[in-house]
């Protein structure tokens, strides 16, 4: 993802990751020791492994081999590849509707040999094109709602993209299959609840969005990188 080869430093203290406090215009942030370039004498704070899950932590690729291996009991310590997909130009920047209605959040059922798989409606922003103004114009044309654009809640990125989800208020219902252009997919309606369980990349949203769905939508967008290929297995980091 990164030319970047220089580690950057995993500390624990008492069952807490030791993580730098840096702030940009979207508010705080973290970062491992050593990540930074912005402030040799940035505070240290210790951040609790359910703490760490709904932070900002920076490089995110990092962050995901790290909290992966501390939510399974094996967390590392010491030197860590830096890994930033941030740094690296995208091969594609995409943007997706978390549409929820009664408990249910919509998204987009192929069916494949080992069973069904499920995304969020989006597509990719085109040229000229803002990441809201893509949304609805992917959500239109793949489920045929229509709908006002809210916060955006996540960042992901995923296999060299860039993926901007967005809270969408929509309107209407869904349209006639032969009306969509989906890729051959169907919407659904899928319970909020079930989400964890649910085959749905990327896969470090899906029970982000029940956990939120519950508890409050983030007030910063999440960043996450995503580097899971087996949809499966629950996903709880």
């Amino acid at each position: 993802m990164t030319a970047e080869t220089r580690p950057v430093t995993v500390l624990f203290e008492a069952d807490k990751l030791i993580l730098e406090l840096h702030h940009d215009a979207e508010g705080a942030y973290h970062a491992f020791p050593g990540a930074s370039s912005r402030a040799a004498d940035a505070p240290r704070v210790a951040l609790s492994l359910e703490e760490a899950l709904h932070a900002r932590i920076r490089p995110a690729g990092t962050a995901e081999t790290v909290l992966r291996a501390w939510a399974k009991g094996t967390a590392p310590q010491g030197p860590v590849a830096l890994v930033d997909p941030a740094a690296v130009p995208p091969v594609r920047v995409r943007a997706g509707a978390v549409v929820i209605r009664e408990g249910a959040v919509l998204l987009i059922r192929f069916e494949e040999d080992g069973g069904p798989l499920y995304e969020i409606p989006g597509g990719g922003v085109e040229e000229g094109e803002t990441p809201e103004e893509a949304v609805l114009r992917e959500l239109g044309e793949e489920t045929g709602l229509g709908g006002t654009v809210g916060p955006r809640i996540a960042r992901v990125w995923k296999d060299g993209r860039h993926e901007h989800y967005f809270l969408v208020s929509a309107t209407g219902e869904v349209g006639p299959p032969e009306t969509l252009d989906n890729y051959g997919g169907t919407p659904v309606w899928v319970p909020v609840d079930r989400l964890p369980a649910t085959p749905l990349w990327p896969r470090r949203l899906s029970w982000r969005i029940e956990h939120w769905h519950r508890t409050g939508w983030p007030e910063r967008p999440a960043e996450l990188a995503d580097s899971i290929t087996e949809l499966g297995p629950v996903c709880g980091w």
